[in-house]
């Protein structure tokens, strides 16, 4: 194996708080690493550095000569005024921007320079490469070319600049939460991607799955340390709880050789004095082991809901639109008491939109919701709270409540409660500003929780949290005693929550599927199966009808030899075998255009209408060339 990274001794701390000391590891051609840790250790810094956009206190890094490295970063930034597809393509890579000089011709309106950019494109042997240039693109749903950076949501961004380090092609990939912003379908098909490249990889990503299925080797930024595991995530999880188990017990043994050691230094100093100097030294050694203690601090979530009625919601006929884009067309639904629902789909289908008119934040075009008296929201937002960033942490909280009602006449102080989620009351005096992406995920948690909901209504609510906090708050949900509606691209996440799925397919087309993804997946491939099998079935008897018609064809044409039409026929006859093929050619074109996805709407329309002439004229036309095969 080629190595391309190798870390030595790396220490990194800002200030006081140290995030790791002397790691050492390397990665090789072909290895897909994953780096896991909790929220606030150090993974998206160690990302930073190794990609030059962070300093650090000791150590050394070394790469292979000319190796090229694409990053990801979690907060992608690229310059306003730039065009999509600028950012896109903006790379080293000849090719690549031989094809971004073609992108910019084509979308012209005179083409000026073509001749010389097609040249260009046969020398650098950039066509196939454009040919995977697209299909990155339309995967990932960027379409809108011409658009503006400065003009995109966050989720737009992420998946623009996803794009450019995909199609860089670089010899490391170093990717920070790729799979943010990205809805299930596209996450299936980066997670299919990346197995199939030859690209080295470094990842941070709390998708399970994703990790379970890509990855080859993870690493664990814990206690200031790394450790290192040669397997996916399943394996990790085995090794990890091994790795536990001989430390506490490594512990015990330390813990009682201590006791012992203890009671010899507290004897007389006249009976110590005699012994030797190097068992008092290793006496202070085994104290400071036997204090360690391996800090499994995790988040609580022990709080109750409130009081829930028997009657949630009852969504009736709701119709809602943005021009030509359809969300809800009469759409009803009445939601049962404990009901859990995952909702899934594409991007752009309407799944926030629908938690939002839940809400009240968007009125439905038509329609209402009628919502049970006892029923409390908690929204968890896919954006977060805009926290004021020169805010304090207690400070947020506190303006919420000074106290947390935790059900049974128990109650609990601002701070006490923040340190449920591991904010110490140190960092609870920090400012906004200063917390990680995944510390602010769950200070926005905090602040859904507090106000004791009875129904969670969760956009996204794995992004940026750590795989631990995921696992706390997927067993939290699991016994939570009132109601769920969860939106998330996290399928491990949704498998353990969700009792079923309400599935957002576009235009207004929903499915109630009783189950969880997995078995949504499961079943949605076997449909697709059988979805083949029947076009494969319609096109082998389209083939049959055809070499039916050619025969038919050959024996008119035995019949005109044998009977000897009239000069006039025999011309007529000839002329409509050549105009049904043509016909049918232009049919199948036109078919072949509708399923491509890239008509706008006036060409779908334009299109439709001549395929419904074409069946006519062919039909038309099929019919007199066999009264004139039969004369």
């Amino acid at each position: 194996m080629i190595s391309y990274l190798q870390v030595e001794n790396l220490t990194k701390s800002f200030g006081d708080n140290l995030l790791f000391e002397n790691i050492s590891f390397g990665i090789a051609d072909n290895q897909r690493v994953a780096l896991i840790a909790k929220n606030g250790t150090g993974k998206t810094t160690l990302l930073n550095i190794i990609a030059g956009n962070e300093d650090y206190q000791g150590g050394t890094i070394s790469f292979q000569r000319d190796l090229r490295i694409g990053y990801l970063d979690q907060d992608p930034d690229f310059p306003k005024e730039l065009s999509v597809i600028d950012a896109c393509l903006r790379s080293d890579n000849e090719a690549v921007r031989t094809i971004a000089a073609y992108e910019h011709c084509m979308m012209s309106e005179n083409h000026f320079g073509l001749d010389e950019i097609l040249s260009q494109m046969d020398l650098h042997k950039a066509w196939d490469y454009e040919t995977r240039i697209k299909q990155i693109l339309g995967k990932l749903k960027i379409t809108n070319f011409e658009q503006l950076i400065g003009e995109l949501s966050g989720g737009q961004l992420k998946r623009v600049a996803l794009a450019n380090v995909l199609i860089a092609e670089p010899d490391l990939l170093i990717l920070d939460e790729p799979t943010n912003h990205l809805d299930l379908e596209m996450v299936e098909w980066l997670e299919d991607f990346l197995k199939r490249s030859t690209m080295a990889l470094l990842m941070v990503t709390h998708d399970r799955y994703f990790l379970d299925r890509v990855c080859t080797n993870i690493m664990e930024i814990d206690h200031q340390g790394l450790f290192q595991y040669n397997g996916n995530y399943s394996y990790y999880l085995e090794k990890r709880q091994e790795r536990i188990e001989n430390w506490n017990s490594e512990s015990e043994r330390t813990v009682n050789l201590y006791k012992k050691e203890l009671e010899w230094m507290r004897r007389q100093p006249q009976a110590r004095a005699h012994k030797a100097k190097s068992r008092q030294e290793s006496f202070y050694e085994i104290e400071e082991r036997a204090k360690q203690r391996r800090n499994n601090n995790k988040v609580q979530l022990d709080v109750k809901a409130s009081y829930l009625g028997s009657k949630i919601f009852e969504a009736k006929y709701i119709c809602k639109a943005y021009g030509d884009l359809k969300i809800l067309d009469n759409f009803y639904y009445n939601f049962a008491r404990y009901e859990k629902m995952g909702i899934v789909g594409k991007n752009g289908t309407g799944k926030s939109t629908f938690l939002k008119m839940l809400l009240g934040e968007v009125k439905p075009d038509s329609g209402s919701f009628d919502i049970g008296e006892t029923v409390v929201f908690g929204y968890y937002s896919q954006d977060g709270l805009a926290f004021d960033e020169q805010m304090k942490v207690i400070d947020v909280v506190q303006d919420i409540a000074e106290e947390v009602n935790l059900g049974k006449g128990k109650k609990m102080t601002a701070s006490q409660f923040l340190q449920h989620f591991l904010f110490t009351p140190e960092t609870q005096y920090n400012y906004v500003y200063k917390l990680s992406g995944g510390e602010k995920r769950r200070l926005h948690l905090c602040t859904v929780l507090m106000k004791n909901p009875n129904f969670l209504v969760l956009d996204e609510p794995t992004n940026d949290l750590d795989i631990v906090t995921l696992n706390i708050l997927e067993e939290y949900l699991q016994s939570f005693k009132g109601c769920v509606i969860v939106i998330s691209h996290d399928r491990y996440f949704m498998d353990k929550v969700v009792d079923h799925l309400m599935v957002f397919k576009g235009n207004a087309e929903l499915k109630d599927f009783p189950g969880n993804y997995t078995d949504y997946r499961e079943w949605n491939e076997l449909m697709e199966e059988q979805e083949r099998e029947e076009k494969y079935k319609e096109a082998k008897a389209k083939a049959k009808n055809q070499d039916n018609r050619q025969q038919a064809m050959d024996n008119g044409q035995q019949k005109i030899e044998r009977r000897k039409l009239t000069f006039k026929e025999k011309q007529e006859f000839e002329a409509l075998e050549k105009e049904i093929s043509e016909l049918e050619t232009e049919k199948e074109e036109i078919e072949t255009q509708l399923s491509s996805g890239n008509l706008n709407s006036d060409e779908i329309i334009m299109a439709s209408q001549r395929h419904a002439e074409l069946n006519d004229l062919i039909e038309e036309k099929t019919m007199r060339w066999l009264e004139l095969s039969e004369i």
